[in-house]
């Protein structure tokens, strides 16, 4: 339970936890400090020091100051206005008058805090130096607009965890020293290093989310593909949910009209987030360019219906809406057809099991609960791609919160290996594929209490006493004759002198680190991670879920949750995941003709109109997903979509209509009308987004113990590959986004196992296994660490799936 504390801030009564700083106690409670470089959740810069204060008589830095019990707090005084006046000044010296052209302008904090702290004179100047611009990735830098307030350096080191940029030094003319004397200390302590300052890049650590532009106040980084094509105030914000992951952030799609003579349909110009509340992969902020400009085709509307009437099977995937969902649960309920989504069905199996163990239909966790946390493990999660929200979590607890983390995950990962302080307090283990389920048993080793008997006495089996000998440095009394050379006169002298000492000490050893593959000095750093912690958590990822044996692995986490103090998240593997395993009846097996919605069948719906009739993509839809916390939230149409829906097929076949898609809200989970749902966070950082789905109490069912091992033996010439996509890749509408075409189809390869092949960059291999072969290009991923490959599936155009059964396969790669 945290601890309240009570402040009074400009008369104001305020509550805050204990710890909490006084900048965001004073949002939280609708009170404006100025600050321009504090980006919320990453760790203070002390950047621009406009959140001065004045804290019981004495000035201090908002962003980094803690509240304490009984503080009186004043946002304004003269010295303080006079500061920050100053500063801002500073500011604005040598800062291009380029507004009228300039991407920020309309939305930038130079431009608002300038006129709030009424800067009209200039009382400061200093001789300006040539900055070239440069071209990062995905963006456009422009160090003469750069006031160095260090967010983008912050959010990538604190948030996103690639430490891609930093500050870095820059020739100037030296302020004159009579400015050191007369401007106000904090004002010219800012200038003195914004002149000797600028960003740095590092192109290799850069994964392209694009993060850093969200949180740019000025135009100083922005996306080239953005850059003069419009004005902020001309820009539409819809609000709406991620469609490509489960994590659903909210987002904004901006809009305006394409061209007002030749083309006056709307177009998305880009997509935003507030950064202080969210943050977007590289797939989300970029991927957002394809549209269906569908009309209605009465004719294949006519063949629609008669398919439908003569199919057996509908097959689909998880990037659908819940209000899609219903609808085909409702054809299944009216006309007895299969529904076939392997996506959801296993995420659906995973969860009975699961609730068999803890009596809940839901995990416990959230991904707030991983930001909150000082110990995080992950099992069995591609995490990087996987799940980017639970990764920047992941990284942004082990960052913020002194944390500690251990990743699981058979290939190793020099990404997640940089993640905290340069990777000291982050553990990677590169388990034996499959082994997830000896992981989870390790988790009850180390961490559960009161298991049951069975369960405990499996644990108590693969625990042995060993013996090792430990070699610790003490000191030592000596004593020393020392004699003057001058004199010959003696005295002794004590002195502390180092000495090492070895001696055998017994310790517990269990196997459970053999059939995972891990060494046993994990034991002796888990030891170390656990001093001070207090707050658990543990990602259940991808691989779980699509395990040979899911039901025990399901099981096993379970346990976790029932007899750990860890809060357990499982990652849902699609966008609405959740939501179609709680909405859908799911069957194994089709039968008789199939219906593909967004997936290969005998007759096509697709968005990406391709098939036999066009449906809306998700940026052109209202409706609502289940995200991986639990929580029904809405999303909008950037577009409007003219074609038929889902909806229109439904009102032919069932027997009544209904006139909009997300008229169905209100028929599913608690039953509120789409327009009643809210969709915003408070400035207390709060989410209002939707609401929280149930859990139901499900029937707890004793636990067997299930000994039994899937592992991957391979021969000689045989190599193991992984179903993985690259970092911005998720499905077929990245697949064809315009900016993420860097990011192929390909066999991505260790630098390692690149040596091994004896391959270069570009050059083809064939790959085979499950008796399909593929040729592919090779790709080396320089994070990848060891022997195990991955192909991406996220583009249908290219038949990788056929390779996999499993998440991990056995191959054969030769080079063509």
């Amino acid at each position: 339970m945290d601890t309240l504390v009570n402040v009074t801030i400009d008369g104001k009564e305020c509550q805050a936890k204990e710890g909490e700083s006084i900048l965001n106690t004073a949002r939280a409670n609708d009170l404006f400090i100025p600050a321009i470089c504090y980006q919320s959740k990453c760790s203070p810069t002390l950047a621009c020091r406009l959140c001065l204060v004045e804290a019981d008589g004495k000035q201090v830095y908002s962003c980094n100051a803690k509240v304490k019990d009984g503080m009186n707090i004043s946002i304004n005084t003269p010295t303080i206005e006079k500061e920050r006046r100053a500063i801002m000044e500073v500011y604005d010296v040598n800062h291009p008058l380029q507004c009228g052209v300039c991407d920020q302008s309309g939305e930038c904090e130079l431009q608002n805090y300038s006129l709030y702290m009424k800067v009209d004179e200039q009382h400061y100047s200093v001789k300006d130096v040539h900055r070239p611009t440069a071209h990062w990735g995905v963006m456009n830098y422009d160090p003469g607009l750069c006031i160095v307030c260090e967010k983008c350096v912050t959010v990538c080191k604190d948030m996103i965890g690639s430490s891609a940029l930093s500050t870095v030094k820059r020739g100037s003319d030296t302020l004159s020293a009579e400015y050191k004397a007369s401007m106000p200390k904090d004002a010219y302590s800012m200038w003195n290093k914004l002149n000797k300052s600028l960003i740095g890049f590092e192109e290799d650590k850069c994964i392209d989310c694009g993060e850093c532009i969200s949180v740019c106040p000025v135009g100083a980084l922005v996306s080239h593909d953005f850059q003069y094509k419009s004005n902020a105030w001309e820009l539409t914000k819809i609000p709406a949910s991620n469609p490509y992951a489960s994590d659903c952030s909210l987002i904004y799609y901006e809009v305006k009209h394409t061209n007002i003579v030749q083309n006056k349909e709307q177009s998305i110009y880009r997509v935003t987030n507030d950064a202080h509340y969210t943050s977007l992969n590289g797939a989300t902020r970029f991927g957002f360019d394809y549209v269906n400009r569908a009309k209605k085709d009465e004719v294949a509307f006519d063949k629609t219906i008669e398919a439908f009437k003569n199919a057996g099977t509908i097959v689909f995937n998880s990037y659908i809406t819940n209000e899609e969902s219903k609808i085909l649960q409702l054809l299944k309920e009216k006309t007895g057809i299969k529904l076939i989504n392997n996506d959801a069905l296993r995420f659906q199996g995973f969860m009975q099991e699961y609730s068999s163990v803890t009596g809940q239909s839901l995990y416990n966790g959230k991904l707030e609960d991983i930001h909150n946390s000082n110990f995080i493990v992950s099992v069995g999660s591609f995490l990087k791609s996987d799940a980017p929200a639970a990764k920047y979590a992941f990284n942004n607890a082990v960052t913020i919160n002194k944390g500690a983390g251990l990743y699981f995950h058979s290939m190793g990962d020099k990404h997640i290996e940089g993640f905290g302080k340069k990777g000291k307090n982050i553990e990677t283990v590169a388990n034996i594929p499959f082994s997830e389920d000896a992981i989870l048993y390790f988790i009850l080793d180390q961490f559960a209490t009161d298991l049951p008997a069975n369960i405990e006495e499996y644990l108590a089996s693969k625990r042995e006493e060993r013996t090792k000998t430990v070699v610790e440095t003490i000191k030592e009394k000596v004593v020393e004759t020392i004699v003057a050379a001058e004199t010959g006169e003696s005295k002794e002298v004590t002195k502390m002198v180092p000495k090492k000492v070895s001696q055998d000490v017994e310790y517990t050893y269990t196997r459970l680190l053999d059939d995972m593959g891990a060494d046993e000095t994990l034991l002796e750093t888990i030891e170390t991670m656990l001093l001070k912690k207090d707050t658990f958590s543990i990602i259940i990822g991808e691989d779980c879920i699509k395990h040979p044996n899911a039901s025990k692995i399901a099981k096993l986490a379970g346990l976790v949750e029932k007899y750990t103090n860890f809060k357990v998240i499982i990652s849902p593997t699609q966008t609405n995941t959740l939501g179609v395993s709680q909405l859908c009846e799911l069957d194994a097996i089709s039968i008789g003709k199939t219906i593909g919605y967004n997936v290969q069948a005998d007759f096509e719906l697709s968005a990406l109109g391709d098939g036999d009739i066009d449906m809306p993509p998700l940026n052109q839809q209202e409706g609502t997903f289940v995200n991986i916390d639990k929580n029904l939230v809405p999303t909008n149409a950037a577009i409007q979509y003219d074609g038929y829906t889902l909806n229109d097929i439904a009102n032919e076949l069932l027997d009544y209509k209904v006139p909009h898609t997300i008229d169905y809200t209100q028929e599913i989970f608690k039953g509120i009308a789409f327009d009643d749902l809210e969709n915003h966070f408070t400035n207390d950082r709060v989410e209002h987004r939707g609401y929280a789905i149930s859990s139901v109490e499900s029937q707890i069912q004793d636990v067997e113990l299930i000994d039994e091992q899937t592992r991957l033996e391979i021969a000689e010439d045989e190599y193991i590959i992984y179903s993985g996509n690259p970092i911005n890749q998720f499905n077929d509408f990245t697949a064809i986004a315009r900016l993420l075409q860097k990011e192929k189809v390909a066999l991505y390869v260790s630098a390692s196992l690149q040596e091994k092949l004896n391959v270069q960059d570009g050059d083809s291999v064939e790959v085979r296994a499950n008796s399909h072969t593929i040729i592919l290009d090779i790709q080396v991923d320089k994070d990848l660490v060891g022997e195990i490959s991955y192909v991406p599936t996220f583009d249908k155009r290219i038949d990788t799936k056929s390779l996999f059964k499993n998440r991990f396969e056995k191959a054969i790669i030769r080079k063509v």
